[in-house]
């Protein structure tokens, strides 16, 4: 990630933690406050993206999507990331866990 980018993230950040609507306008003043200077093209960009999606949504799904959550519903069978890719791996993850406790436990003891 560009230091434009960053930082602009930031700022629309701070801006909808305040309640205040993200204008490209609000994160160049947020970031003339901060001595940053971006790109020009970033705070539009912002601007835009946060005038499209809801900002509580892309801070709750952070983790989820993008390409690691294509590629494990593709074995899966499943079309679309989300939910099911991400409770497919944790479940694996348990067996494993499991196999792991089982063999700690043999019956005997390394100093016997």
């Amino acid at each position: 990630m560009s230091v434009g980018e960053i930082a602009c993230t930031y700022a629309a950040l701070i801006l909808h933690d305040d309640g205040i609507a993200i204008t490209a306008e609000k994160i160049s003043t947020l970031l003339k406050a901060a001595n940053l200077t971006v790109e020009s093209y970033w705070p539009g960009l912002f601007a835009k993206l946060c005038e499209n999606r809801n900002v509580d949504d892309l801070i709750v799904n952070v983790g989820s999507g993008g390409g690691a959550g294509v590629a494990v519903s593709a074995p899966s069978g499943g079309a679309a990331g989300g939910p099911a890719a991400a409770a497919a791996p944790a479940v694996e993850e348990k067996k494993e866990e499991e196999k792991e406790e089982s063999d700690d436990d043999m019956g005997f003891g390394l100093f016997d």
